[in-house]
């Protein structure tokens, strides 16, 4: 994929409302990892939470943020993309007797239906600085289990794909492609689509981009 295409000047995006003043979006926390870039989140559920994630918050290409604690990079964010959503009931399968129906067992034993959770795949594409520097690639450092995961502002997304001359760009795209999962061309194609939105401008650069990420699916799938 050539980032090339995304290299010219962007429009500078109108104004946005100060991030502090609209509470984030917290969706869970981390809960294990598989490498250095690909982590698993559990979204809270009821009772866990005073506000529950919505299911399009924490969709296919949602963009979140992991908060960094301790050493020099306190206060700095891993940033990810959603890639994957599992769906764990341990209910499933059990053929055993039931001696109270599910509407008495939320009473009686409400911890019961806390079993069941949504987790949800991320792979970290970026960063930002604990002095508030946004950054794409693989970063040094690892996020923790119990690290908060939130949901990126409109804002902050903007701010992400913007580098130091306002130039729109895409440099984690080798690392979701070398993923090698069918996902990852669909996954970069609704990422494209959000660019779009943001940054109209750059309509031309973004649907060469986009044409190019529908084909590869395409050639994927036949092959």
């Amino acid at each position: 994929m050539n980032n090339s295409a995304l290299r010219t000047p962007a429009t500078a995006p109108a104004a946005a409302a100060d991030p502090a003043a609209t509470p984030p979006c917290i969706l869970g926390k981390v809960v294990k990892s598989n490498t250095h870039i690909d982590y698993v989140c559990q979204v809270f559920g009821r009772r866990e939470t005073a506000r529950v994630p919505q299911p399009e918050e924490y969709a296919l290409g949602a963009f979140v943020s992991m908060t960094l604690e301790g050493g020099a990079w306190a206060g700095g964010r891993l940033v990810g993309i959603v890639y994957n959503t599992l769906l764990v009931n341990p209910e499933f399968g059990n053929l055993g007797p039931r001696l109270s129906p599910p509407t008495d067992l939320r009473v009686v034993s409400p911890d019961l239906f806390d079993e069941t959770a949504v987790l949800i795949g991320i792979i970290t594409v970026g960063w930002q600085t604990p002095q508030g520097r946004w950054r794409q690639g693989i970063p040094e450092v690892a996020a923790q289990v119990n690290n908060e995961v939130q949901l990126l502002s409109d804002a902050e997304f903007r701010a992400l794909h913007l580098d130091g001359q306002g130039s729109v760009c895409l440099h984690y795209a080798p690392i979701l492609l070398a993923q090698g999962s069918p996902l990852v061309p669909p996954l970069l194609m609704r990422v494209a689509d959000r660019l779009l939105e943001s940054f109209p401008s750059q309509a031309r650069c973004i649907t060469v981009v986009r044409n190019n990420l529908a084909w590869k699916s395409i050639v994927q799938q036949a092959g």
